[in-house]
């Protein structure tokens, strides 16, 4: 199996990290480009589930938490609407300084690939979410 692994230096507290990842609106706010009218559901416990969809291009993709640690760690499974390859994310996140100023080192494991094809878009994708979760919160 192959994986992706991307890790952003967040310039937002870990709570505030946290807040973006698992509360629906706030990860709709930055997880998929405005455009795309994103819109998210999520229940950040041990067995709930996790969904975003953008109606705009026709793609979703849904999931279920399987450990939750808060301001930590999330563990969940992912599949794109429409296909039955199932993959597995872990995000950890890490306390971190910039210039004094406290920042979350945010590393995504993305694990699961039968193609390098999906692994090369996946990296594409997660490097986008976490520079646009680093700009939103920068602002």
């Amino acid at each position: 199996m192959r994986a992706v692994s991307v890790t952003r230096l967040v310039p937002a507290p870990r709570e505030q990290v946290w807040f973006a990842l698992t509360d629906s609106d706030e990860l709709a706010g930055w997880f998929w480009p405005q455009r795309l009218a994103p819109v998210c559901s999520v229940d950040p416990r041990e067995g709930g589930s996790w969904r975003i969809v953008s109606d705009a291009l026709g793609i979703g993709a849904s999931g279920e938490f399987l450990q939750v640690q808060p301001m930590q760690r999330l563990d969940y499974t992912w599949r794109w609407n429409d296909e039955d390859e199932e993959t597995h994310v872990t995000v950890t996140l890490d306390d971190a300084a910039i210039a004094d100023d406290p920042a979350t080192t945010v590393t995504v494991l993305h694990t699961g690939f039968m193609t390098d094809e999906a692994v090369e878009e996946h990296e594409v994708g997660w490097n986008d979410c976490l520079d646009r979760l680093a700009e939103t919160l920068a602002s």
